[in-house]
């Protein structure tokens, strides 16, 4: 489905994006991994959450939905799963494919994972090779870098590991894997990543030991509590409309409930730095993680920064809508470290670059990140999503301050994390 975005004259209202992405991931498979009943509100209905959630189904998890869509877990404990009769389809979801991995380590039985087309090119070396050290029977097809991966799990030891690069699947799956070796298994990351693991593992019972970005993980693990959670909404999802008041017109929008985890919000501390005109208020704690509403204005003279180093992992999902923001600001916007971008759902560094081009924007790709000269006027035409998510919503931030038409190929790519973002979109302008 292609999408056709006009100029926009104001954004304005009130919106609640959708449940946080990355916590619903979790919060099924963990749920799982416990023992007893656990509840799971505000579950994200999208494509890449429900990929988990029937990958969990396939290992003989008993998972139920009542009638107000709440989630039920019937978890039997880490040692439960049963083998799957067929190929596990992890759909587009690396985080499900990753996350699954480190589980699927630890069970004596044969899996074999894969995925759609897209994901099917995502980078699976990064966990194979640590599982491996765990003593793992695991490969993938050319080389062990691309599903499917099929996995043999067992008896499992505890290792030290450093990561090249900050991962939060990676070090997601290693942690995952260390809940049934014996003997301690520690992560240190370059620098930190999402932390949303470690919280709920924490609240789980698990025994986890965090000094700056290394992580370890003690045995015998004990048993996994069961626990209830209302999962709070997604700042991944918000970012798109933060940016979008920030550059449309007499726009005013606040957006509520907000997940507000430091090592999510990056893409906060970076937009104020450039003059963005941004409130957060009604702080709150919801399963664990900081939420809060924020309040967002039409932000005027904007200024080009650069940004490298340990704040990319904590917005490495919204640099296609902080490379928008960077056409409207005054001088050169430079982001580099961000060579990672490439190995997700697009190649997002050389699929930004084209597509603004497109827009007859100035930019210049690095290896590792872009180089944006602004501001300047963006022109409405042709563009495509590369059946990316946040490509798609990106360029269609893009199409609301365009001079033109603007048409997004292949725009239902947001349902993988947002289906109600054209929705949204639509409200704000009425």
């Amino acid at each position: 489905m292609n999408r056709v975005i006009e100029k926009a004259n104001f954004l304005k209202g009130e919106i609640t994006p959708p449940p946080d992405k990355s916590i619903s991931h979790r919060a099924v498979m963990f749920a799982s991994l416990a023992k007893g009943e656990s509840r799971i509100k505000n579950f994200l209905w999208a494509k890449d959450p429900i990929s988990s959630l029937n990958a969990m189904k396939s290992l003989g998890v008993k998972i139920e939905v009542n009638d107000i869509k709440e989630i039920i877990v019937q978890g039997e404990g880490l040692q439960s799963f049963k083998e799957p009769e067929d190929v596990i389809d992890c759909g587009n979801s690396g985080t499900t494919i990753r996350l699954l991995s480190g589980i699927l380590a630890g069970q004596p039985f044969l899996s074999i994972l894969s995925g759609d087309e897209s994901l099917r090119q995502r980078p699976m070396k990064r966990i194979i090779e640590p599982l491996r050290q765990m003593g793992v029977e695991i490969c993938s097809r050319a080389e062990n870098r691309f599903p499917p991966i099929v996995i043999k799990g067992g008896d499992l030891k505890g290792i030290s590991y450093e990561m090249p690069i900050a991962s939060a699947q990676v070090k997601s799956a290693i942690l995952l894997a260390g809940l049934f070796a014996k003997g301690d298994t520690t992560v240190k990351e370059p620098h930190k990543s999402r932390d949303h693991t470690e919280k709920m593992l924490k609240s789980m019972g698990v025994e986890l030991y965090i000094t700056n970005n290394t992580i370890k993980i003690s045995q015998p693990s004990q048993e996994l509590k069961a626990f209830d959670i209302a999962i709070p909404n997604d700042f991944s999802s918000a970012a798109f409309f933060i940016g979008g008041a920030c550059l449309v017109p007499d726009s005013e929008v606040i957006i509520k409930n907000v997940c507000l985890n430091e090592t999510r919000t990056g893409f906060l501390e970076v937009l104020r730095s450039m003059g963005a005109k941004i409130e957060i208020f009604n702080l709150k704690e919801q399963a664990g993680e900081p939420v809060g509403d924020i309040l967002v204005k039409k932000s005027s003279g904007l200024k080009g920064v650069t940004v490298q180093g340990e704040i990319i992992p904590r917005l490495i999902d919204e640099f296609p809508i902080l490379c928008i923001i960077a056409t409207q600001a005054e001088g050169l916007t430079v982001i580099r470290d961000a060579k990672d971008l490439r190995a997700k759902e697009s190649d997002r560094i050389k699929a930004i670059v084209t597509e603004l081009s497109k827009m007859e924007v100035p930019v210049k790709e690095l290896e590792d990140g872009v180089e944006i000269k602004g501001p300047c006027k963006l022109k409405g035409t042709e563009v495509y999503s590369y059946k990316d998510h946040r490509i798609a919503m990106a360029l269609s931030i893009a199409g609301l301050i365009s001079e033109g038409k603007t048409t997004i190929i292949d725009a239902d790519c947001v349902d993988i994390s947002f289906p109600e973002f054209y929705n949204l979109l639509e409200i704000l302008q009425k």
